[in-house]
């Protein structure tokens, strides 16, 4: 069956929004430090890590395509660790992740804003914006505004890699280059591989959300398939042009870089500032906004959808503002976070990268089973990349642990 091009991108949301959740910390903070820190020599393994965790994002679009059941009701059918480990996990992903991505939507915000406003009076405000998005639009506005930024992103963040790459290298390399793979690094690494695309749980979410498309729109396996893959390469592509920006304008640089997120994105944008020009720094300021405000937009919007499946499995039957209700609720426990644990932020990121990347190679061969249940086995390619990946992810995962404990 063939489709028109109208048809095709009446299929596009899911993927995208997954897109614009993931590109945010991951790439915009771990990435470009990646980038900033090493120079190019953590680009193919942003690439390889991209690559090997493909099926298992995968695995949770033809799922559910296949069975119309969201991935956490295929959580469930195969018991109750699988199940409760998820949900778990979800609840300390959520809050911690709400807090973080918030945080430091507004930091860049207060940086990028002509005017001084407090910190936590950015928080209040983009929140309360993003609850409109979110809780007057529901999904049909959600999909309409991380299209839009997702446009807008890519344009942006081009436009500022075709500059940076026409200047060339802003400072020249080391005499002696940072080697990245040593035991002391190993942290720094797990932390850019944790949300790199994105957390496994993500594709639970990004389930949800086709389910939501599914209710609006009849779709087939090649155009949620089309759908997913383009979000997807378009994540890989840029992840691999923000570890490319900090080669280009932070690798070399006399300044000390900067790890905590807020602060290495404002370092970014005043180097920027200095190396291509002033006005450069407006465009770097509206990558950086538009970065985190859709993962801020989606993380509120998808933890809360997780909840309210693993709420409605348990019980049920639920209030039809059961959605609405969770996504306050996760939106005041991330608030609280900020105000409570501000001066631990950075510390609970990293905890929370971390726990992503562990629990990662779990989640991802649990989403291998499923496959197995809808009698849809990956074969050909797709099996020998999802055998790679499995190793990778349980063999690295060993390795970390051995590290932490051993």
């Amino acid at each position: 069956m063939h489709f028109s091009l109208t048809e095709k991108l009446k299929g596009f949301g899911p993927g995208i929004l997954m897109a614009t959740a993931a590109v945010g910390g991951s790439h915009l903070v771990a990435a470009t430090q990646a980038g900033a820190l090493f120079g190019w020599q953590l680009i193919g393994l942003i690439f390889i890590v991209n690559l090997l965790k493909y099926p298992f994002f995968r695995f949770g679009v033809e799922y559910t395509l296949v069975s119309q059941k969201s991935l956490i009701e295929g959580y469930q059918s195969l018991g109750g660790m699988a199940f409760y480990g998820f949900l778990t996990l979800n609840i300390v992903a959520a809050i911690v992740n709400t807090a973080g991505v918030l945080l430091l939507t507004a930091s860049l915000l207060h940086f990028a804003l002509p005017f001084s406003l407090p910190l936590m009076t950015l928080c209040y405000g983009l929140l309360a914006v993003c609850l409109t998005i979110l809780l007057f639009g529901h999904y049909k506005l959600l999909d309409t505004a991380s299209k839009v930024i997702m446009v807008l992103l890519t344009l942006a963040t081009l436009a500022a890699f075709i500059i940076a790459l026409t200047n060339g290298a802003a400072h020249p390399a080391p005499a002696i280059e940072p080697n990245p793979y040593q035991i002391a690094m190993l942290g720094f690494l797990v932390v850019l591989m944790g949300w790199m695309p994105a957390p496994i749980e993500i594709s639970a979410i990004n389930s949800l959300w086709l389910k939501a498309k599914q209710r609006t729109t009849d779709l087939t396996k090649s155009q949620g398939l089309l759908d997913f893959n383009t979000g997807y390469v378009l994540t890989a592509v840029l992840a691999l042009v923000f570890c490319a920006l900090g080669a280009l304008v932070q690798y070399g640089s006399s300044t000390q870089i900067e790890l905590a997120g807020a602060a290495f994105s404002k370092q970014l944008i005043e180097m920027y500032t200095l190396t291509i020009g002033e006005w450069a720094k407006h465009l770097v300021s509206v990558i950086a906004f538009l970065c985190m405000f859709g993962t801020t937009l989606t993380v509120l919007d998808g933890y809360a959808r997780t909840f309210n499946e693993s709420a409605r499995l348990l019980l049920k039957s639920l209030p039809n503002y059961s959605l609405s209700a969770l996504i306050l609720a996760q939106s005041g426990l991330g608030l609280a976070v900020i105000v409570f644990f501000n001066a631990n932020l950075k510390a609970m990121l990293t905890f929370a990268m971390s726990l992503a990347f562990v629990t990662t190679p779990l989640f991802a061969w649990l989403n291998l089973r499923l496959m197995h249940t809808i009698d849809n086995a990956p074969k050909g390619w797709l099996k020998i990349l999802t055998l790679m990946g499995l190793v990778y992810l349980f063999g690295f995962t060993g390795v970390f642990l051995f590290w932490q404990f051993g």
